[in-house]
């Protein structure tokens, strides 16, 4: 029996998923997990590639200590950042997360050489403080003259297990760098920013491309050899692929740290009405395009989540945030959960009641109200993003499908069901792995399709249903 290696990197923890297509259907079993998290180090949010390396190992390890010996492996992670690399294949100063503050006045700076409505009609990219585009402005100089490659940091993970550099087209469209039309890097857009055309000398190869074979170091740290496989290595490009959706009118949202949420189009749209309205258009399956908008997500639960010790699971605060509105009295506050000040806010709980008082409410008296308003936030966040979408696509949609982590939260589920007065369809949860693993699976001839794989995820995957609720 064949057995594929997912390694789906997220920016709280990561995990290894084997699958394999038995009797019709897609199996899967996690192998190992992970925690990852950004680190203060100078006053600068960075990570730690170098045990996110290890830990990719230690999986692989894992998986061969079990008995499996997979066709392959294939890494997704967040989208945005990269790691620079010299002439000798090092990095180049260090790994900074897209969280970080150095980006601050770039977009401003670049109005004067490219402005942002003709970046926009160029790469279609939402602007965001931390495109990958604004970060390489904010690079220093030297590490800048010193790099002959960058790499997103899927590519580089790949790169460590292959020796081998390649770009792939759903992460690279997270850059802002890529022109939406040609799914090449735009050397206009890199001359107007500065950044030299020698960093991203390949045109990114489409879902799906095998990069490699182990190298014999590698291959002595894991005791097998397998192919390396570039999937949609954008963890949302792998999550969309997994969604079983019941017809063509359905919403996808990908729900974790991020909440992105969208439709499949087979061109982009990058005309004023999207970019007016926050839509940014990213690399899909077969070089299409996802039309996505980003929501702030999990994010924000598990900030309060952190900063309450850990006290709770997220079972436990959902559980609270339902109880607060079953009061006579409940908390009825609403607050922006796309606005920018929860990016990275030195205390998330204190950011959300000042940003409840901006609007006009009363700081909620307990953690339970605070999660109420959350709660029903995101749910109107999505609302407003669903209602943005239909009028900048002209369509009516009737569904919305989630997969992702954010998917096993029933109260959430229940809440956006009744917000958007539509049918919620939920699962699968791993649904970024299985994603992921299809893509190497499609590779190797094991499944014959997207199609196919949706088809056979339709039939046993776990999804379950959330109708809205007419007595609420």
């Amino acid at each position: 029996m064949k057995t594929y290696l997912a390694v789906d990197i997220g920016a709280s923890g990561g995990r290894h998923m084997l699958g394999w297509v038995q009797d019709g259907h897609i199996h899967t079993e996690e192998i190992y997990r992970f925690e990852n998290g950004m680190q203060q180090k100078d006053g600068q949010l960075l990570w730690d590639v170098e045990r996110l390396v290890k830990e990719i190992i230690t999986g692989m390890q894992r998986a061969g200590q079990a008995g499996h010996r997979p066709v392959s492996v294939g890494i997704d992670t967040w989208g945005v950042d990269f790691a620079l690399l010299d002439a000798q294949g090092n990095v180049v100063g260090d790994t900074v997360a897209y969280r970080d503050s150095r980006t601050d006045g770039m977009d401003t700076k670049l109005e004067q050489t490219l402005p942002f409505r003709d970046l926009y009609a160029r790469t279609g990219t939402a602007k965001q403080p931390f495109n990958t585009l604004y970060q390489l402005m904010a690079v220093p100089r030297a590490d800048i003259e010193k790099a002959q490659r960058c790499l997103l940091l899927p590519e580089y993970f790949a790169y460590r297990l292959c020796g081998v550099m390649g770009s792939e087209y759903t992460i690279a469209s997270t850059t802002a760098l890529l022109n939406a039309q040609t799914r090449d890097w735009d050397r206009e857009v890199l001359r107007a920013a500065g950044i030299p055309d020698r960093l991203f000398p390949q045109k990114p190869v489409l879902p799906g491309t095998v990069l490699g074979r182990l190298t014999p170091q590698v291959q002595a740290q894991v005791g097998y050899d397998c192919d390396v496989v570039l999937p949609a290595a954008h963890d949302t490009g792998s999550a969309f692929i997994a969604i079983p959706a019941r017809d063509d009118h359905a919403v996808y949202l990908s729900s974790g740290t991020w909440s992105l949420l969208g439709v499949e189009l087979d061109q982009p749209l990058t005309d004023p009405k999207a970019s007016d309205a926050g839509f940014t258009n990213e690399g899909a399956y077969l070089g299409r395009i996802r039309l996505l908008k980003n929501i702030m997500g999990m994010w924000i639960l598990q900030s309060i989540r952190r900063e309450n010790n850990k006290a709770f699971s997220y079972d436990e605060m959902a559980d609270m945030a339902q109880r607060a509105g079953q009061t006579d009295n409940p908390y009825p506050g609403l607050f922006d959960v796309a606005d920018n000040r929860f990016m990275a806010p030195d205390n998330m709980t204190d950011e959300i009641k000042r940003a409840l008082q901006d609007a006009g409410f009363a700081a909620p008296r307990d953690l339970s109200g605070l999660l109420r308003a959350v709660y029903r936030s995101l749910a109107e966040g999505y609302r407003v993003a669903i209602r943005d979408l239909e009028a900048v696509t002209g369509t009516a949609f009737t569904s919305i499908n989630i997969v992702g982590g954010g998917s096993r939260d029933q109260v959430l589920n229940q809440m956006t069901a009744d917000a958007l007065n539509l049918p919620v369809y939920a699962g699968p949860a791993e649904g970024t792995a299985l994603g992921n693993l299809i893509c190497q699976m499609i590779a190797a001839g094991d499944v014959e399709s997207q199609q196919q794989a949706r088809d056979m995820l339709r039939k046993g995957a776990n999804v379950k249903e959330y109708l809205p609720r007419t007595d609420r």
